[in-house]
């Protein structure tokens, strides 16, 4: 299937690795021309080596810096428009899990858990409104968690980060959708890739962990970084023309809810 995504201006925040460079390529794939960024110049490096290697020198652009940050964010969604003449889609890939266990959380556990999961991705969602409503549309594509979807065994405030960032998601796509900007989220589950959370957490208690998985996980494994990138990648293109403030859920079914 064609997404008509071919020369498309693309910004990803968070794409060195995981779940965001899996996007990257992704959208290389569809021909689409990728802004990639990343805290860590090394590895946003390696990774705009291994784009390139698949895609050309012309069709990549890598940004350091933090994407929670209001500057750098300016300074990178600026470079993409440079760089490729406009921008067309816009992917918050911005977050961590690795927040505060337990209910006896500080005011800083707090605001650290909400300005990684919620602030960071809402001042790029501003800053790519105030570039894609003159253009006359476009699409913002937040990753989400099904931890914002259900009561999980994950931390209290990441839940809370994630549960209202896919309300701010269908706040503002009603906002925006007269001007024609679309805004949707999908809500990965349990995505197992090196370097991630999942990796070290089955490096502890590999036996535990892979019980939970059969157990939770009707489809009995891991996600791969690849299956989030096809469902972001096909709700920026046309063929999801018709589909704004929708959070799709990529989870192997874990999730229970309607």
């Amino acid at each position: 299937m064609d997404l008509n995504l071919r020369d498309k201006a693309v910004f990803i925040a968070g794409s060195s690795r995981g779940i965001g460079l899996a996007i990257a390529r992704a959208f290389l794939r569809e021909g689409a021309r990728v802004g990639i960024s990343g805290r860590r110049p090394g590895p946003l490096e390696e990774a705009k080596a291994l784009l390139i290697a698949g895609a050309g020198p012309d069709r990549v652009v890598a940004i350091p810096g933090d994407m929670t940050r209001e500057a750098d964010l300016d300074q990178a969604l600026s470079l993409v428009e440079e760089t490729f003449s406009g921008l067309d889609a816009v992917v918050a890939n911005v977050g961590s899990g690795a927040a505060r266990s337990g209910w006896d959380l500080t005011p800083d556990d707090w605001q650290s858990a909400l300005t990684e999961n919620l602030l960071g991705s809402m001042t790029l969602a501003g800053q790519a409104l105030s570039r894609l409503i003159p253009r006359g549309g476009g699409s913002i594509t937040f990753v989400s968690s099904i931890a914002g979807i259900e009561a999980l065994n994950a931390p209290l405030g990441y839940s809370v980060a994630k549960a209202g960032l896919l309300s701010a998601m269908k706040n503002l796509a009603r906002q925006v959708g007269p001007q024609g900007v679309r805004v949707n989220a999908v809500a990965p589950g349990n995505v197992l890739f090196p370097g991630g959370s999942w990796e070290r957490k089955l490096a502890e208690r590999r036996g535990f962990f892979e019980e939970y998985i059969r157990t939770e996980v009707p489809l009995q494994r891991f996600g791969r970084p690849e299956e989030i990138a096809d469902a972001v990648v096909f709700l920026a293109s046309e063929r999801a023309s018709f589909i704004t403030g929708a959070c799709l859920v990529v989870d192997g079914g874990q999730t229970r809810s309607y």
